[in-house]
């Protein structure tokens, strides 16, 4: 088989493990040939890529980001190559395609297999927001990397009796600040599923104080919102790709509490940090068995399919699935984290 692999969307611990998984059990246990596009979808469309084989992917499985580089397409491009989808086929001689991506790009990827490529799909989203599976791989790396922040801004706060506001990612979803925030004992969350109310956390760091507790740590997802009327608060603008800019809730949540407490409130924006580097033990071997079992799936000819994880098993689903709604944090799972603040 010929077998191409991209990766698009944000960037991910663990992409660089799912793209060595393909080429070795392709190249080295299949007999296959591997190509790597260039820049995700916009690689595929202007025919940009290389050949993959074992010595090009030797020594990346620890490595963050991706050897392939990405990039985000525009809808209008997409829909061009749905259009001149056997077209695309036919010049660039594939027998499979396995795009790596969040929710935009299994979106690009169940509109292809629609129109006819052979398309088996990778779900990665340091979000975990993907339905249609228990765990995307990312989500531990970034989990990891803001408990580790807040394990040290909590030690500076105390110190100086200040509150610390940290903001992580999470547009839609909010298990990073929630896991994050449980594993580091954060004061309180703030995610995007259920608004939050500014008194409260005045409240809470109120009371902290009187009980010589003088210091808090709040933990914000960049996607989360006051109450209607809570405090002044807009949304942002919705750019080329249909994503909404936040409009920067760390800094806000900030200076609102320290306006109403009196107290020195400081915002902490964790930002890419949480995507680069090197991806857990954990976040490689999920990416590593994603790539085992996307070329498997190719070879049956299970196309319009994603790999998911169930349990322990790595199952194959409909891409339709992946990305008929996002997953969401449960409110059993917000109580949970609120009896432990």
């Amino acid at each position: 088989m010929r077998i191409g692999v991209l990766t698009a969307g944000g960037d991910c611990p663990g992409l660089n493990a799912v793209i060595r998984s393909v080429v070795h059990r392709a190249v080295h246990d299949r007999g296959d040939e591997v190509i790597g596009f260039e820049d995700g979808f916009t690689g595929l469309l202007d025919g940009r890529y290389r050949p993959l084989d074992t010595n090009d992917v030797a020594g990346i499985l620890a490595r963050g980001g991706t050897i392939l580089g990405s990039a985000r397409l525009e809808r209008d491009r997409l829909r061009e190559a749905c259009d001149n989808s056997e077209e695309l086929i036919d010049r660039l001689g594939l027998d499979a395609l396995i795009p790596i991506g969040g929710e935009g790009t299994l979106t690009a990827a169940r509109m292809l297999a629609d129109a006819g490529l052979p398309v088996v799909g990778v779900p990665k989203t340091i979000d975990n927001d993907i339905s249609a599976t228990d765990r995307t791989f990312g989500f531990d790396t970034a989990v990891g990397v803001a408990t580790e922040a807040m394990d040290r801004l909590k030690t500076t706060a105390e110190s100086h009796q200040r509150v610390m506001v940290v903001e992580v990612m999470g547009r839609h979803a909010g298990w990073i600040a929630l896991e994050a925030g449980m594993a580091a004992g954060a004061h309180g969350i703030c995610i995007p599923e259920r608004p939050f109310e500014v008194d409260d956390l005045v409240k809470m760091v109120e009371e902290r104080f009187a009980r010589e507790k003088k210091f808090a740590l709040i933990c914000v997802a960049e996607g989360a919102h006051p109450a209607e009327g809570s405090m002044p608060y807009e949304k942002g603008v919705i750019d080329q790709y249909g994503h909404e800019r936040f409009v920067g809730i760390g800094n806000r949540l900030a200076s609102e509490l320290e306006h109403r407490l009196g107290k020195e409130a400081k915002p902490v924006i964790l930002g890419h940090v949480q995507r680069g580097g090197t991806p857990t033990a954990y976040d490689r071997v999920l990416a590593t068995r994603f790539g085992w079992h996307a070329v498997e799936a190719a070879h049956r000819g299970d196309f319009g399919q994603m790999t998911a994880l169930r349990g322990t098993e790595i199952v194959m689903t409909p891409l339709a699935n992946a990305v008929s709604e996002l997953k969401r944090v449960p409110q059993d799972r917000m109580d949970e984290a609120e009896s432990v603040y």
